[in-house]
């Protein structure tokens, strides 16, 4: 499954992306000699029965996916008769080479739309946005959020709130805020309450002014998840639930006579129990146990060192799964937020990019194709909307990389145009080595360090 949906998806995406070259390049009048999908061996190849006028493009599929390329004539390279050489690529104007060269990741952006409209008109089940028991001292918590408030809508003040559907949503959401000061503004609907009220959520001067990412944006605002209620799950054999006579199913009511909200809240009162005293006390335990009623059991967690820290720890599954919620959206509405988020994808690269650059994000965070093809399985496996999203991210990505003024990429060429444009001709044929040679070292830089990190993450060198 894993390897067919990579393959399955990077194919798409590959073949879209030098479609938009081809096509570009055909209406322009630039004559394509090879419209190649891989490199490598060729394993298979054809020609169209109806070309387009004046072209007689050789297709081929090559035997290594990553990657693909369209070979157009240059009348540098050989020599043409009149016709031929009228075709050539570096006989263009300049705006056609520009257009042929953009038309490659930006086909990739339109992939990413369309596969967006499809995933928001198939529709898929998401998680209800009901929050979870804050952090103690957090903005959240501090501002009066509870556990099972449900988050209706979003913004940075009153005048801009918009609709919440989901907690991805609402995680997708705050990735696109710049915490300032202000803070944030959620509308909430208690649990068991029919009305709702708004809450000012205020950022610390240590998290205000950065922005939010997938991996910090609920954890900023001392949020941990969804709300799901404290009941147990699998018991390891010999913990400390498993000895205290806890079972399966059991939901947690009260601690010490201190009421528990929900999972969140269990295994944070669990965590703390082990940092207050060497010796963690027996505590008493009001269970709710199907067919039996509410029982009394005493528990002592185990204490245990966490890095730097001890935490208590009882050894069994907190919490059952999250609510869930349809989410679909009609034909307009699911191509107006296909675009919006493929704009906002491209919005949030272009930032990782120079996150990574300027040094403000780690390397670590580069992943390469073992990553792509591990997470094209997960998608998959989970359905069909998943798996578009997930492709849609990596057309995204892909367009968006590609227009880096990196030499080797389409946007090296378009900086080569650019200097054209202002002097009135090319780079020398020196410079254009000199740089290209420079650009591939960076190139295969990249992908050593992010085939190092797949490979760290996999887990295949402990």
């Amino acid at each position: 499954m894993t390897v067919l949906a990579f393959l399955l998806g990077l194919g798409l995406l590959i073949t879209v992306h030098e479609w938009g070259h081809y096509r570009v390049a055909v209406a322009c009048g630039v004559k394509v000699l090879t419209f190649s999908i891989g490199f490598g061996k060729p394993l298979l190849r054809w020609k169209s029965r109806r070309p387009y006028p004046g072209q007689d493009t050789e297709f081929v599929i090559s035997l290594i996916p990553l990657g693909g390329y369209v070979k157009m004539l240059d009348a540098s390279a050989e020599a043409l008769t009149p016709t031929d050489a009228a075709m050539a690529l570096d006989r263009q104007p300049l705006w056609a080479r520009a257009a042929i060269v953009s038309a490659g990741p930006l086909a990739n952006l339109l992939l990413a739309l369309v596969l967006y409209a499809a995933t928001f008109w198939l529709g898929q089940y998401e998680t209800r946005a009901l929050l979870a028991t804050p952090v103690a001292g957090s903005p959240a918590d501090l501002a009066g959020l509870k556990s099972g408030d449900w988050v209706l809508r979003a913004g940075v003040d009153g005048a801009s709130m918009q609709d919440i559907a989901s907690m991805e949503q609402l995680r997708w959401w705050l990735m696109q805020q710049d915490q300032a000061a202000a803070g944030l503004v959620l509308d909430v609907q208690p649990l068991a309450r029919t009305t709702s009220h708004t809450v000012s959520v205020t950022m610390p001067p240590s998290v205000a002014g950065a922005t939010s990412n997938a991996a910090t944006g609920l954890q900023d605002l001392g949020l941990v998840g969804a709300w799901s209620r404290a009941v147990l799950g699998d018991l390891q054999a010999h913990s400390a639930a498993k000895q205290a006579g806890l079972q399966r199913g059991d939901e947690v009511l009260r601690i010490d006579g201190r009421v528990v909200d929900d999972a969140a809240a269990l295994r944070a009162a669990v965590r703390a129990s082990g940092r207050v005293q060497v010796q963690i006390a027996e505590q008493l335990w009001d269970v709710q146990r199907a067919g039996q009623g509410v029982l009394h059991i005493g528990v002592t967690p185990d204490r245990v060192a966490e890095g730097a820290e001890f935490v208590g720890r009882i050894g069994a599954q907190v919490g059952e799964a999250p609510q869930k919620i349809w989410v679909q959206y009609g034909l307009l509405d699911g191509v107006l937020r296909a675009a919006q988020r493929t704009w906002e994808v491209s919005h949030l690269t272009l930032d990782m990019m120079g996150r990574l650059i300027t040094g403000r994000a780690s390397l670590d965070n580069l992943s390469g194709p073992l990553s792509m093809a591990d997470y094209a399985g997960r998608s998959a496996s989970v359905g069909l909307g998943p798996y578009l999203a997930y492709l849609a991210l990596l057309s995204v990505s892909l367009g968006v990389f590609n227009l880096l003024p990196l030499p080797v990429l389409d946007g090296g060429h378009l900086l080569y145009y650019l200097y054209e444009a202002f002097t009135g001709h090319p780079p020398s044929p020196r410079w254009l080595e000199i740089l290209q040679s420079a650009g591939m070292a960076v190139l295969m830089a990249l992908m050593a360090f992010s085939l190092f990190n797949d490979v760290v993450r996999l887990g295949w060198l402990s």
